[in-house]
């Protein structure tokens, strides 16, 4: 974030300047990483950006894919939702994590996470075609919750 704001502020690509800039927000992170993370600096560990990375690969293609379904829903002439709020529990123990998989169902069309109690969280769904938890889980939380388990846990 800080190296984003070095480049708007500079304005130039200048392989001087991106040094410069990349070594000052270095500094920066490494002196006030633990006044903004719980975490400190061991999140950056190697595997860890593998699987962030990994993560935001998987969010990508099922957000492009949550895209295609709900334009296919709303151009249909009948509009065929079953809209409806299902629930499942997770295994995730961090708040981070937690909050992730709330902000990754919500920001996926189609589903909106309405509330979290514990560790069971209630989800609008537009096209509901089970009641099962467990089926509501798989179709809905289950690829990025094992991906927050690599990272968090």
């Amino acid at each position: 974030m800080f190296f984003l704001m070095w480049l708007g502020f500079t304005s130039t690509f200048q392989w001087q300047e991106m040094v410069a800039g990349g070594t000052v927000t270095l500094i920066i992170a490494i002196f006030t990483s633990s006044w903004f993370t719980r975490m400190g600096l061991r999140f950056l560990s190697p595997v860890r950006i593998f699987f962030i990375f990994k993560f935001l690969f998987v969010f990508l293609a099922e957000l492009v894919k949550s895209n295609l379904n709900v334009a296919k829903i709303v151009l249909h002439p009948r509009l065929p939702i079953q809209p409806g709020i299902v629930k499942f529990t997770t295994t995730l123990k961090s708040d981070m994590a937690k909050m992730l998989l709330a902000n990754s169902i919500t920001l996926t069309p189609g589903t909106l996470t309405v509330d979290i109690v514990e560790d069971t969280y209630y989800i609008h769904w537009l096209e509901v075609s089970t009641s099962s938890p467990e089926e509501s889980y798989k179709a809905i939380g289950e690829k990025f919750e094992k991906l927050l388990k690599d990272v968090f846990e």
